[in-house]
């Protein structure tokens, strides 16, 4: 199964209030294992960056002045996305941006049916924890040393790893080798049998003569009776 893992970042909270999307890091999966195939583009908000988002993500004005809008990367951005379950750490807010950026371009939106959410995912599984990709990084042992700022393509690869282990770890990917060769352990070798020949036990002449003798004192022997029923 083709999914993608991504992550946006944007110069708020809200699109419906004016912010804009100035980055989308997208990477694939096939059966919960990277291919190594990503998308990643930076776009010009057409407007100021405020100072508390850009000390979330690092991104200035002077950074995003000479990148495309969102407009001139949008074939290349859905035709990566294809069809695809997107995954997402709480994904109503990444959907809100794209689909906010989809329909200002006049694009169709993408379908809420296609949102996986990991927020929702780690609620169920870790009830009362913290839910933050750096908690749940903590939780998985998933190294996040070189993420000193957010970054729309690294949170996607350090999300990739999350939903790894929120949806069994990584023993489901051993259902993904299509053919395994085994190569049997030597043998130990084989100890032929030792054929004894049958033992003889011969019954001497006196053993005869008493066993004779001994017969002559049973009275009454019954396989000597004519009453034996048969």
């Amino acid at each position: 199964m083709r999914e993608i893992v991504f992550d946006t970042e944007t110069t708020g909270f809200s699109f419906s209030d004016g912010d804009r999307m100035v980055e989308i890091g997208c990477l694939e999966m096939i059966n919960r294992v990277e291919t190594g195939r990503t998308f990643h583009a930076y776009f010009h908000p057409e407007r100021a960056m405020p100072a508390e988002a850009q000390r979330v993500h690092g991104l200035s004005d002077a950074f995003l002045a000479d990148k495309p809008l969102f407009v001139q990367q949008v074939d290349e951005l859905l035709e990566f996305l294809g069809d695809s379950p997107l995954v997402a750490h709480n994904a109503s807010f990444d959907f809100g941006f794209l689909n906010g950026e989809l329909q200002r371009c006049g694009r169709g939106t993408v379908g809420l049916h296609r949102m996986v959410d990991t927020v929702a995912m780690a609620r169920m599984r870790h009830p009362g924890a913290k839910h933050s990709l750096d908690a749940l990084c903590s939780r998985y042992g998933i190294d996040r040393s070189h993420r000193t700022l957010h970054g729309a393509l690294l949170d996607a690869q350090l999300l990739a790893q999350v939903y790894v282990e929120l949806t069994g770890g990584r023993q489901i990917g051993l259902g993904l080798v299509s053919e395994v060769v085994v190569e049997a352990a030597p043998s130990a070798p084989v100890t032929p049998a030792i054929v004894r020949p049958a033992r003889v036990f011969a019954i001497s002449d006196d053993d005869r003569a008493r066993h004779a003798q001994f017969m002559k004192t049973v009275v009454n022997p019954l396989w000597g009776s004519e009453a034996v029923a048969h």
